[in-house]
């Protein structure tokens, strides 16, 4: 009995020692299939870099699907390179903006408040591309136009070609833009991305469901010409988008706005529709605004603000004027403007883009600029595959015989106000400045 054991034992013994002496040819191709399987490896890691490389050198570009309710963690790499793929503006017969609305009537720089990005982090030219440290994950990567840049090896012609350098230097502006908005988001608002997406933060955002498109409308930034692309898009029976009148743009469009839709279509349309956002110089934007709507004749904006923005605002100010609501200044606009108390609501033609249009908790796609705004638009309707013969309009339909508000029409509106004047209205408009990357419009300014 106690012999079985110690037989087990050496028995074993015996076994790990004709294992030893087994032959070399019996243990190499397990080796050798270890290293294979290493070397494989190593080459599908070079091939996928590989594969990235080539995607960036031909034009790639990304796409980036904000989530709903959006993720705490803002992915810096996620949208700084470009992630674009490839509410009714409130108008004559609509309410302005209560006080007390959930984003609030002003944004006066506090303690709290953002600052000011440092001098380096963008470059002063938007064209240039941005740094190499900003790649955007492939899961991410989608392309911008359905033909690659300078992928055929045929040769293009004079105006192929500058169409392609066109294409190529609206991307990299795009790059550029991403980069200096995700930069302020992630430094200074990250906690705003703990917030619910609420309806209201999406009434200025139209759906065009065929396209998969979707756009803040910011008034005097274009967005009734953009309105009338939406509505060719969505299947106007208009035989030219210059004939669809102004009222029809606002009040008769039949737009579908995003607030209107469901919590899982709302979810899904943010997650996979391209987000598109035109933004405008602020100070020329304001000014944009007060001629249009107080220097014009309104039967809306001057009785419901004109009346009390004099009533307060002008010192011994005449029955008429007090009755009508006609002859607004620009200065007694700057004050209602500037005043916590004001006697009248926000409005969305004055209201800063930051607060409007929500840039850090949306996370748009596509950033254009007013001052660009024709190539740029032109540049995104053929990524998302619109008709060819589909162009941005970029007329003026109200009041067509005026000057379109410029920077140095602008200048000389401001210079009706004190430099003490000028700096609060700077600061209302503060985010919008930093978030696009605007220069200060007056040098006294800080």
């Amino acid at each position: 009995m106690e012999s079985r054991p110690m037989d087990a034992l050496c028995s074993q013994r015996r076994r790990l020692a004709v294992a030893m002496k087994l032959p070399c040819s019996l243990h190499c191709p397990l080796w050798f299939l270890m290293m294979l399987g290493a070397a494989c490896l190593l080459l599908l890691v070079y091939l996928q870099d590989l594969t990235e490389v080539l995607q960036q050198q031909t034009g790639a570009n990304l796409m980036v699907a904000s989530s709903w309710p959006v993720q705490k963690d803002f992915d810096t790499d996620n949208i700084a390179t470009g992630s674009f793929h490839p509410g009714q503006t409130e108008d004559e017969g609509t309410a302005p903006r209560p006080e007390n609305s959930p984003s609030g009537p002003d944004l006066h720089r506090t303690s709290h408040a953002v600052q000011q990005l440092p001098d380096s982090s963008l470059s002063a030219s938007e064209d240039q591309a941005a740094s190499p440290k900003y790649h955007v994950p492939k899961r991410h990567r989608k392309l911008l136009l359905k033909s690659n840049f300078g992928a055929s090896s045929a040769p293009a012609d004079e105006e192929e070609q500058q169409q392609q350098q066109q294409q190529i230097r609206v991307a990299k502006t795009q790059v550029s833009r991403q980069r200096t908005l995700t930069e302020f988001c992630v430094k200074y608002q990250s906690g705003i991305t703990e917030q619910l997406i609420s309806r209201r933060q999406l009434a200025q955002i139209y759906v065009d469901d065929k396209y998969r498109l979707l756009y803040c409308a910011v008034p005097k930034v274009g967005c009734s010409n953009w309105k009338r692309v939406l509505m060719i898009l969505g299947g106007s029976t208009a035989s030219s988008i210059r004939d669809i009148p102004h009222n029809t743009v606002h009040t008769d469009n039949h737009l579908h706005r995003l607030q209107s839709y469901n919590r899982a279509n709302i979810d899904r349309v943010l997650h996979s529709y391209t987000k598109v956002l035109f933004v405008r110089e602020p100070f020329e934007r304001l000014v944009s605004a007060f001629r249009d709507k107080f220097e014009s004749p309104n039967s809306y904006y001057h009785p419901l603000f004109g009346r009390p923005i004099i009533a307060r605002y002008r010192p011994n100010a005449t029955l008429a004027a007090l009755q009508t609501g006609d002859g607004v200044t620009f200065r007694e606009f700057v004050l209602y403007l500037l005043d916590v108390h004001r006697p009248v609501g926000m409005d969305v033609h004055w209201e800063p883009v930051s607060q409007l249009c929500n840039p850090c908790l949306l996370r748009y796609n596509f950033i254009g600029k007013f001052e660009s705004i024709e190539e740029e638009a032109n540049f995104l309707l053929q990524s998302i595959g619109a008709p060819s013969n589909l162009t941005y309009p970029n007329f003026k339909d109200r009041n067509p015989l005026e000057e379109r508000t410029s920077s140095k029409i602008t200048q000389t509106y401001f210079a009706q106000l004190t430099s003490t004047e000028r700096q609060k209205v700077y600061d209302f408009y503060y985010m919008d400045y930093v978030m696009f990357n605007y220069t200060k419009p007056f040098k006294d300014l800080h």
